[in-house]
């Protein structure tokens, strides 16, 4: 088994969707990529080696892989939950090449690590250092690109997805699942409520995540064919809102507005905690915490896919089809 690790950063394209250039990312800066890397680097020495929410989705995600005829003898695993996604790949997709991308030099490291100790049979792996925004793939170079929790981080996420598109040969698939936008719907109630009694006003101190209605229109602009989204919540609970806390750093989830304030006062965190358990905790003593997670499928366009047809081809009418099979009256 062949592995190598690639440092990639200069001289890439970008597929923005609003700047006028070829060289600059979204006009619009919402996340600060530097911190976000940083937080991830951290994250590689807290992971648990095996996290029952990130395993849950990343198997979920995979599952898309059996369902599916064909096979992807090349595949791009890009950011969010990549040594989950190796782990449990187990076969799925007739994988031969794959290629595990992150902006953090340390999470490509445990990823290589772990890959050492428990070795993914029969398939080659490499490993590159690169950014979502700027995917360092060339055009039409793999069969299959999964992302599991990291593109809604990207501050241009339909600019990262047509690349994701362009990376695909044709008839190639993306898989992504990212957080929707009810995800830590108690954290942020307990947050608001929190500061409005401490401080008389509200700063941002989660993310703000996409919508489910939001995640069709995202495959379609991006290019996608085949669209397909679905939605899975899952409620995990923590003994304190601490404990969160330390989960969501561990997963590389914490805050990374970049208008985001950066001092967090001791009675306002305290009070996040109080409210939080009054709200929401249970007679047990745990507090809940909800995760939504979208998942997206797409497709590049191929000769063979199914097609609509277009706008006034129809041959027969409703009228006709009425009068042929009648109305049952129930519908």
């Amino acid at each position: 088994m062949r592995r190598s690790i690639a440092l990639c950063r200069r001289g890439l394209r970008s597929y923005c969707t609003d700047a006028g250039d070829g060289f600059q990312s979204s006009k619009l800066k919402i996340f600060d990529r530097h911190l976000k890397r940083v937080q991830r680097d951290r994250a590689a020495w807290l992971m648990k080696p095996k996290d029952s929410l990130v395993d849950t989705v990343a198997e979920n995600l995979l599952d898309r892989l059996e369902d599916c005829k064909r096979t992807f003898p090349t595949a791009l695993c890009m950011g969010g939950s990549l040594e989950a996604i190796r782990r449990l790949l187990r076969g799925r997709g007739g994988i031969e090449k794959l290629l595990m991308m992150d902006t953090s030099c340390d999470m490509v490291k445990l990823c290589k690590d772990a890959e050492q100790q428990t070795p993914n049979d029969n398939i080659e792996t490499s490993y590159i250092i690169g950014d979502e925004e700027y995917l360092p793939v060339k055009e039409n170079s793999v069969d299959l690109v999964i992302s599991c929790l990291g593109l809604h981080w990207t501050n241009d996420l339909p600019g990262a997805m047509i690349q994701c598109r362009l990376a695909l040969k044709s008839d190639g698939l993306f898989l992504a699942a990212i957080l929707g936008g009810e995800t830590l719907k108690e954290l942020r109630i307990a947050c608001t409520v929190a500061q409005m009694e401490r401080e008389g006003g509200i700063s941002p101190r989660l993310s703000p995540l996409a919508q489910v209605r939001d995640a069709g229109n995202l495959l379609t602009r991006a290019g996608f064919t085949l669209p397909g989204v679905d939605v899975d919540e899952y409620t995990v609970r923590y003994s304190s809102a601490l404990e969160l806390i330390e989960h969501l750093r561990a997963m590389g989830e914490t805050n990374a507005l970049l208008q985001r304030s950066k001092v967090l006062k001791k009675d306002t965190a305290l009070a996040t905690a109080a409210i939080y358990e009054s709200m929401f905790g249970a007679e047990d003593g745990t507090i809940p915490a909800t995760f939504q997670i979208i998942y997206m499928t797409g497709w590049r366009e191929h000769h063979s896919q199914q097609k609509a047809k277009k706008r006034g081809s129809a041959t027969v009418s409703f009228q006709d089809l009425q009068k042929q099979f009648g109305s049952s009256g129930g519908c």
